[in-house]
């Protein structure tokens, strides 16, 4: 699919409301949705989607070598690996499609110039290094330990621009974030079909709508639900309250995988959430973004 494909599908507005996910307002979460929208502007933006097209590369191929590339060209099941959370077989091929038509130089200058042009274009010089300077300095000091895509990312140039300083910055908080969530499910017992299932549950997504877009069939979905039945986590296609339980202390063990990164911030945490916040509005607005608050939520 191409990215006004899937610019039509994602980044259309919202015919009606759609609630905010009951998820707890943690420091941690908090900072992590404020810059999902910046974060992503790899992949959602108008100028990173046709950085792509010029290279030949469709929009999902493009998003699977442009963030497994930090790594540098790993194998399919090392990419489906710190992934995480899609089908590996779709995974695999969306990553050979994308290695076949660029190479990893060209896949990263065009996310980097992408993603660092639609922030330039969105927020000042100023604002933009309010959020940057004390994240990047922040992440700057924080372990890698089990973190693949993190430190991966993290021994990249960070692009020279005010927009691409910020973006880059929110990347690394996403990449920490996510790192830390997958390990949290590894050891609740999960494998990749139950987390997107017990995940679009309590989002308020029904089951498939968004694990469906994972790479999930209807039977390896059933499947999963009956295996969280068995669990007492899900009664049909409902969440029971036993999974809301057990799927936030998964959120609770993902937010204290970032204790240290919220401690580094120190007191300027809340003044970098708040900036954060008012720049992916704009990006929703501008529709470099879903505007579904459960797929902002979802990440």
């Amino acid at each position: 699919m191409t990215y006004d494909d899937i610019a039509a599908i994602f980044l259309a507005p919202l015919s009606e409301p759609i609630a905010e996910p009951d998820v707890a307002p943690t420091p941690a979460r908090l900072l992590r949705d404020a810059l999902e929208p910046i974060a992503t502007q790899g992949w959602w933006s108008r100028p990173a989607g046709e950085g792509l097209t010029a290279l030949g590369v469709d929009f999902f191929p493009g998003y699977v070598w442009g963030r497994a590339a930090a790594l540098g060209q790993p194998t399919a099941a090392v990419v489906a690996a710190t992934f995480g959370v899609f089908e590996p077989g779709m995974i695999a091929a969306a990553y050979e499609a994308g290695v076949a038509s660029a190479t990893r130089d060209d896949i990263l200058a065009a996310r980097a110039a992408g993603g660092s042009a639609s922030l330039d274009a969105i927020a000042d010089q100023h604002e933009c290094a309010a959020i940057a300077d004390p994240l990047l300095a922040a992440l700057d000091g924080l372990d890698g330990l089990g973190r693949p895509l993190f430190s991966a990312l993290r021994s990249l140039p960070v692009p020279s621009s005010p927009g691409g300083r910020l973006w880059r910055a929110a990347e690394l908080v996403r990449e920490h974030r996510g790192d830390g969530h997958l390990a949290a499910l590894a050891v609740a017992g999960l494998d990749a079909v139950e987390a997107n299932v017990l995940t679009e549950r309590w989002l308020g997504f029904d089951v498939g709508e968004y694990s469906a877009t994972r790479g999930f069939g209807p039977q390896a979905l059933a499947e999963g639900v009956q295996r969280l039945e068995r669990r007492g986590w899900m009664r049909g296609d409902d969440i029971t309250d036993a999974g809301r339980v057990a799927r936030a202390a998964i959120e609770a063990s993902t937010d204290a995988g970032q204790r240290a990164l919220v401690e580094a911030c120190g007191g300027a945490l809340a003044e970098i959430t708040s900036r954060a916040a008012d720049v992916s509005a704009r990006l929703v607005e501008a529709r470099a973004f879903p505007a579904d608050p459960r797929k902002r939520a979802g990440g």
